[in-house]
């Protein structure tokens, strides 16, 4: 086992979930995606950070479809000695009056240059734990509210025990990815107050968390800020820690808010993308919430044809994915020969996954992301008619879908069930595949493998987005409503298209003529009577989106305006 020199990390990063490898179920979807994405742009650029999540045994679930698109799921099965490093050592963490026994998993991220970034999950299975607190890292959002908020006490109080087990006893900044984190905060002036009782604590102890703490909200959705009843918080957590919590200013209606939380004792608050950040603004008006756009890992999300011809090309694009403008000068037979690779690789798992055989001449839309009714899956089959029309008169499409949806949200079960609708009353006229079992492999051949990305959540419920990042990286063009991160990356005719307008709140009916008249009449003539033409679209892609919206410009930013370590002014 390498071990870790103590105090060679400066910056701790905590996250639920952290997505870093397909087969790995510590993730779920965006959030951990992204956190994994983060990390590894930490060790390209050599940022002295240490990441913190929790081990789950039984990941989030595996999907099955069957032909009506009715999903069931079931548990992961794996073993974490694939991938990671048993750490020994024992930390504690009181939840319930009893002492939880916590043990940690490494993963080591190796950065371009050779710079290490450790990620540590936090593991409750052992036997000294009763069985209840055993399975507290067994499945990811799982469970009733009293198993999350012992989770999110785990992630956040075990956490700050292990860093300080490990010897990490100089952090400088905490990074909290996101309210389920957030109790580390009071496990911080737990640790710094005079007397020992952080309900006592005075208002320049508070301030020295502050010092210490960065918060990053991704969501203006209310389900997904947790919210705790204080009968719970008592329940669980230890007597000081408790009636610190229901001291605290926003603690109103008997309710402990995770996210005004993380605010509360942050120095610096931010959303993910420009227009997020505003409305992040507007749903907290009592702090500065400032934003940065997300940006994905760009040598992770690039599929090998495009990273090849990359190589090529712009050799110096993966130790510095800016050099990706470079693409504006390359020809483009090369991009299109390059996508021309991944569509293949993409059709042939569709093929290996469904027995579902696409055409490869065909214009192929990719929709992939978490199956939630505010992200619309079925919008486009609104009306059948149109889409009829657009195949018979610009030319065939074909269209392939996934996501999962969460085990409790009926509402966005039925969502895939009416795609699997439409696919069967669309038979006749262009083929709708919905692939099962949405990872990041999966991801990645998407993203890289269709000829247009369509995204079309309600505004402005979309906080950032990075399945559109993915695709333009891969010269893929979005087609989306203007939401998110695509009010920064859209060029009309450029980048890709817009749906609808920049209105902030979404007219389903304007959007709908928006779309459909933009593929009969604009997208799809130019993909069948101009190759060279799209081909052109999808170079510009790459040069205007795919070198900006990366997660090492991301970490840049946040080096300079959030940790705001020297140096990086």
């Amino acid at each position: 086992m390498t071990t870790e020199k103590p105090n060679s990390r400066r910056l701790a990063y905590f996250s639920m979930e952290v997505g870093l490898e397909a087969a790995m179920p510590t993730y779920s979807g965006g959030l951990g995606v992204l956190a994994g994405d983060t990390l590894r742009a930490a060790a390209d650029l050599g940022v002295p950070m240490v990441g913190i999540s929790l081990l789950y045994k039984q990941g989030f679930f595996r999907q099955h479809l069957d032909i009506e698109g009715y999903q069931s799921e079931s548990a992961y099965t794996w073993d974490p000695r694939q991938f990671l490093e048993p750490q020994d050592l024992r930390v504690t963490v009181r939840l319930s009056g009893r002492e939880v026994r916590l043990t940690a998993w490494r993963y080591l991220i190796e950065g371009i240059t050779g710079a290490t970034v450790p990620v540590y999950f936090l593991d409750a299975d052992l036997p000294e734990n009763s069985f209840e607190e055993r399975a507290l890292t067994g499945q990811l959002y799982g469970g009733d509210p009293l198993y999350r908020l012992r989770q999110e006490a785990l992630v956040g109080l075990g956490g700050l025990a292990l860093l300080q087990a490990l010897g990490h006893t100089e952090i400088e900044t905490y990074h909290l990815n996101e309210g389920h984190c957030a109790l580390l905060t009071v496990g911080l002036l737990a640790d710094g107050v005079a007397d020992g009782d952080p309900a006592k604590a005075t208002e320049e102890e508070i301030e020295a968390v502050r010092r210490r703490c960065v918060f990053t909200t991704h969501t203006p959705v209310s389900a997904g800020h947790d919210r705790f009843h204080f009968d719970l918080v008592r329940q669980v957590l230890d007597e000081p820690l408790a009636r610190t919590i229901e001291s605290l200013p926003f603690a109103a209606d008997e309710t402990l808010n995770m996210t005004y939380l993380g605010l509360f004792f942050s120095r610096n608050a931010n959303g993910v993308a420009r227009r997020h950040g505003e409305v992040a603004q507007a749903m907290y008006p009592g702090y500065d919430v400032k934003s940065i756009t997300n940006g994905v890992h760009a040598a992770s999300w690039t599929s090998p044809s495009m990273a090849a011809m990359f190589d090529r090309e712009i050799p110096d694009w993966r130790t510095d994915n800016a050099y990706l403008r470079q693409v504006l000068d390359v020809q483009t037979d090369h991009v299109l020969e390059a996508h021309s690779d991944a569509k293949r690789d993409l059709l042939g798992e569709i093929m290996r996954r469904t027995g579902v055989k696409l055409d490869p001449s065909v214009m192929t839309i990719g929709f992939a992301r978490r199956a939630a009714t505010y992200k619309r899956a079925d919008m486009i089959f609104s009306d059948l008619d149109a889409l009829r029309t657009i195949a018979r008169e610009a030319g065939p499409l074909q269209f392939v879908y996934a996501g999962k949806a969460h085990p409790h949200d009926e509402p966005a079960k039925a969502l895939i069930r009416r795609v699997f609708e439409a696919r069967d009353q669309l038979r006749d006229t262009l083929h709708v595949v919905y692939v099962p079992e949405h990872d990041m492999a999966l991801g990645k051949l998407l993203c890289s493998g269709v000829d247009l990305w369509l995204n079309n959540p309600q505004k402005p419920l979309e906080a950032s987005g990075t399945s559109g990042m993915k695709a333009a990286l891969n010269g893929v063009p979005s087609l989306s409503v203007l939401d998110g991160w695509w009010p920064e990356g859209w060029v009309e005719g450029v980048t890709g298209w817009s749906i609808g307008n920049g209105e902030m709140e979404s007219n389903q009916e304007d959007e709908l003529a928006s779309l459909y008249s933009k593929l009969r009449y604009v997208i799809v003539p130019l993909f069948y009577g101009s190759p060279t033409g799209y081909g052109r679209v999808m170079r510009s892609t790459i040069g205007v989106n795919g070198a900006y919206f990366t997660a090492q410009r991301m970490m840049q930013q946040y080096m300079r305006n959030a940790y705001q370590v020297p140096g990086n002014k």
